[in-house]
């Protein structure tokens, strides 16, 4: 099965450690919407939003590491599932319940996002322009 990560499951070491199956197949733009981050855990989430995009990256996964992901990810509690396609394929990802305020993620998890943004290639500027989009 196909997964579009766009928070800390984009670092390459934690994916791995996390779900040993899994692997990167590409840096992949959903288009639409908007990272943000929230709740209580200051975590990515993304979000609808027009003329939008959030960067990320395709991982192959299995179902065994889906499982594993729906227990970090606290699903279906903190986070639900949707769907897109990638071309004829079925892409997962993850989006949050509760649209909370913004939270300013710590700098732990930044760090852990940061290295994922660069281990899949991705430009930060769209991290920054979400860290600086304070309501």
């Amino acid at each position: 099965m196909l997964y579009f990560a766009y928070g800390s499951n984009l670092n390459h070491f934690q994916m791995k450690r996390r779900c040993k199956d899994s692997v990167f197949i590409k840096k992949f733009e959903l288009k639409g919407y908007k990272l943000n981050f929230r709740s209580k855990y200051r975590a990515a989430d993304i979000e609808k939003k027009k003329n939008s995009l959030v960067p990320g990256g395709l991982f192959e996964i299995s179902k065994s590491d889906e499982k594993k992901l729906d227990l970090y990810e606290d699903f279906p509690t903190l986070y639900t599932k949707i769907y897109f396609y990638y071309y004829s394929k079925k892409v997962m990802t993850y989006i949050m319940n509760n649209k909370s305020e913004f939270r300013y993620p710590t700098e732990r998890y930044l760090n852990v996002i940061k290295q994922g943004y660069k281990d899949c290639g991705l430009d930060k500027s769209y991290l920054i322009k979400a860290l600086n989009s304070i309501k």
